[in-house]
């Protein structure tokens, strides 16, 4: 180690030593002052003969020189001198902590309750990243919430009082270890986006069907194998992300989702496709990317307001010929979110497989053809 380094290792030490006198309150002897202004210039000289231990030198210096401001700032004070403005910011802010002992007193649900903001003329109230195993039972009392976020926190269950917080327009509870959600949900008219992904939920309450102006739906990354025919009565669904559960057929309630745009299914289980889908004619993205579907149905080809449809990494060996009637599917797709076909990652037969080399509209030519 160099001379200069061990110096400033002493010094870094003794610096550390006087420190206990601001820490303890205790006065500092002059000499000991004295001492420090001396480590300080110290510091400088060594800087100039060894640059190389910059970083830990200005480390030392800015705490030798933090040591001596505060014993200035402490003399002053007791000689009755102005205080500089660090020395006022640091009072205020003292005097803000101990003005912060009321709020203490203050019932829990008010403490809550001024958690609240407005943002875009909604009631929100965000709990998420706070280590909550559990709800705080008077949340359920601020009842003119519209937006709640209680994601990624370790919920394991949320109690029937939910259903009394019937202003809700948002609920967040992804991110949780949730395994079911209270029949309660159903009382929850006014909502319109559930998200629940990222939870460990097997099913879904038939309730949820009550809550029949809701438009955005993510229940991915769950471990859910259906889902209740009483969701059959969310019309106006918009968007709907299943993907990522154990589903092995589409849940029959899906296809009576009209108003559906936005349909994600991938990486769960499916086989294959019913022809039921033609019912969903205003659908413009579905993705059903790593499952086991063998064939794609020809009624399919029937949603011709598609603009991504994702099969890929599936078993698909062939293309209905009527496949050429989607005619917004502009290109074979790559990227996850491009717009397009997503077909290539998967085991097609010849000649389909050579023609798409040429392109969406290579095969489209082709399958005219046939």
């Amino acid at each position: 180690m160099s001379a200069p380094l061990t110096e400033i290792k002493h010094l870094a030490g003794g610096t550390l030593q006087i420190s206990d006198y601001l820490a303890t309150g205790r006065e500092m002897p002059r000499d000991t002052a004295k001492s420090l202004r001396q480590m300080s210039h110290k510091c400088h000289l060594i800087l100039n003969q060894d640059t190389t231990q910059k970083p830990l030198i200005h480390i030392c210096g800015h705490l030798i020189w933090l040591q001596l401001k505060s014993v200035k700032l402490r003399r002053r004070a007791e000689m009755g001198g102005k205080k500089s403005k660090s020395a006022v910011d640091d009072d205020t802010t003292q005097s803000g902590r101990k003005s912060a002992g009321p709020d203490e007193t203050l019932p829990t649900v008010e403490r809550i309750r001024k958690h609240t903001t407005t943002h875009f003329g909604y009631r929100v109230l965000s709990l998420a990243r706070r280590g909550l195993t559990d709800p705080p039972e008077e949340l359920w009392e601020i009842t003119e919430l519209q937006k709640l976020n209680l994601s990624l926190n370790a919920l394991r269950t949320v109690t029937a009082s939910l259903g009394s917080l019937q202003n809700l327009v948002v609920l967040n509870l992804w991110g949780n270890q949730l395994t079911s959600l209270p029949p309660e949900i159903g009382r929850l008219r006014n909502l319109k986006v559930l998200f629940a992904y990222r939870n460990r939920l097997s099913d879904v309450p038939e309730e949820l069907g009550s809550c029949t102006k809701l438009e955005v739906l993510s229940l991915a990354s769950n471990q859910l194998t259906s889902l209740p025919a009483s969701l059959s009565s969310l019309a106006g669904l918009k968007k709907l992300n299943l993907s990522h559960n154990l589903i092995a057929h589409i849940p029959g309630c899906v296809y009576t989702m009209k108003s559906l745009v936005f349909l994600q299914l991938a990486c769960n289980r499916l086989e294959n496709i019913a022809d039921q889908i033609q019912a969903l004619a205003d659908l413009k993205i579905l993705i059903v990317e790593g499952n086991c579907i063998h064939s794609l149905p020809k009624m399919l080809c029937r949603l011709t307001k598609l603009e991504l449809l994702n099969v890929d990494f599936n078993d698909i060996q062939s293309v209905p010929a009527e496949m050429h009637r989607l005619r917004r599917l502009e290109k074979l797709a790559c990227h996850p979110l491009d717009k397009g076909l997503h077909i290539r990652h998967n085991p097609l037969l010849k000649p389909i497989k050579e023609v798409l080399d040429g392109g969406l509209q290579a095969l489209y030519s082709y399958l005219k053809a046939t």
